[in-house]
């Protein structure tokens, strides 16, 4: 029994050849996408957290996902396929979703209608199972050029908008009625902002996997929250997390050949606790 532990623990954490494979440009793609995932998810997840859209982010990667099966099926880019289907359904969560009470019901028929036609799709997909797989779980392989072209214009929509939008944006998060008396055009920001969470997970379910996307888009966010309330401190915080989890996990996965989504779902999860930690001990000190 302890010489299979040793055995699995020696293949997860396992460094062999991992300087080789840095050399490989389908790695040097595959870390690219990364850090430019960590970038926009760390912009965005204070205020996905602030926002309570924990549960639009969920309903967004099944409906990337499903747009990525239907990509596959169709034989053309999986990162277009995500885009378009998580743009879909954010444009639906933003238009139908507005009101607080209506937003996880409609979150969740759209969901379960994307889920179930995504599934139909794989199976109607002929091709290796493992680009099936690579849709639930993520794949470095996954990021070729084409696909990181599509990341790059995304990144700088993604950032360019959220630096034209990001104070009116973080106003309507933290007090939205007085923002509407304000004259903050909410029922504008509601929907944009969703189309944005809908192309930054577009971006991550061919890295990490419609499954785990919630591990870059909502931990490093959740976990700023419990350090500081500072926006601006919040978000460096959160870009920290991400891009630590992302390029970590890419790096790790290497020499294991394996889905990389496993350890960056650690890798955040483990920065979530230290930040629960720290601000709890902050906590005691000031009680103290």
């Amino acid at each position: 029994m302890d010489a299979t532990a040793n055995d699995v623990l020696g293949k997860l954490f396992s460094l062999d050849g991992t300087g080789d494979l840095l050399a490989q440009p389908f790695v040097r793609n595959a870390l690219l996408a990364a850090a430019l995932l960590g970038l926009v998810a760390g912009v965005l997840a204070p205020l996905i957290v602030a926002r309570g859209m924990g549960f639009a982010v969920h309903g967004t990667s099944e409906l990337a996902f499903t747009g990525g099966a239907a990509a596959l099926l169709l034989g053309v880019s999986v990162s277009v396929g995500a885009v378009a289907g998580s743009v879909l359904a954010g444009l639906v969560f933003g238009l139908l979703g507005l009101r607080q009470r209506e937003r996880d019901s409609v979150i969740g028929v759209v969901l379960a209608f994307g889920l179930g036609l995504g599934v139909l799709l794989l199976a109607l997909y002929p091709g290796r199972a493992s680009n099936k797989f690579g849709l639930l779980t993520g794949s470095i392989v996954s990021v070729d050029s084409t696909n990181l072209q599509v990341l790059v214009v995304v990144t700088i929509l993604v950032l360019a908008t959220m630096a034209v939008i990001y104070r009116p944006l973080l106003f309507a998060s933290t007090d939205p009625e007085v923002a509407v008396a304000r004259g903050v055009p909410v029922r504008l920001l509601s929907p944009l902002f969703a189309v944005l969470i809908a192309l930054v997970t577009a971006l991550a379910v061919p890295i990490v996997g419609a499954i785990l996307v919630l591990s870059v888009t909502i931990i490093p966010g959740a976990a700023a929250a419990r350090v500081t309330a500072s926006p601006v401190v919040a978000t460096v915080l959160a870009v920290v997390i991400a891009e630590v989890a992302l390029v970590g996990g890419t790096v790790l996965s290497l020499a294991p050949g394996l889905p990389i989504s496993g350890y960056v779902a650690t890798i955040a999860f483990l920065g979530y606790l230290v930040c629960r930690i720290i601000g709890r001990a902050r906590g005691q000190v000031r009680t103290g």
